[in-house]
């Protein structure tokens, strides 16, 4: 199977929609319970750096970035979103998709790349690791999700 990496657009939405869903639908890829709209998303997230991994046919993974603040010394900093279809799980999507984000993010200025992922999901923490990441933390009860607290592991990649 040939995967190709290129730049998301906007007429991929509805297949990143899908691929986003599924994340959520796990309980153990994300704090989000709801789709935001495209104008929503696209305002939250980096232009200059979302890539989707493609083969033939469809959409399998997606990659973006999200700025951790606004403040002018954070400009090189982003934290990493990174999903793969059900269908592309445990086939190195992940990993080479996160190695294209990286690529991008040095290309665009950013120094330090960070992820929030529940300790949860070991795929993820592995596939972060695998690729330069390294945990710097834990926070604890960091937020609820169904009424349970749920903790993240803090992984950061400087360039």
């Amino acid at each position: 199977m040939e995967v190709i990496f290129r730049p998301m657009i906007e007429a991929d939405w509805s297949q990143v929609v899908e691929i986003y869903t599924q994340g959520i639908n796990t309980g153990n890829a994300t704090f989000e319970t709801e789709i935001p709209d495209w104008d929503k998303w696209n305002s939250g997230h980096i232009q200059a750096c979302r890539i989707v991994a493609v083969t033939e046919f469809e959409i399998i993974g997606w990659a973006a970035l999200v700025p951790v603040s606004t403040r002018k010394v954070y400009s090189g900093v982003a934290e990493v979103s990174i999903y793969i279809s059900n269908k592309y799980r445990g086939l190195k999507i992940g990993s080479k998709l996160l190695k294209q984000l990286i690529g991008e993010s040095e290309k665009n200025g950013f120094w330090t790349l960070q992820a929030g992922i529940f300790p949860e999901n070991k795929s993820s923490v592995k596939i972060h690791q695998d690729n330069g990441f390294r945990i710097v933390g834990y926070r604890e009860k960091i937020g609820q999700m169904k009424g349970i607290w749920r903790d993240t592991v803090l992984l950061e990649r400087r360039s």
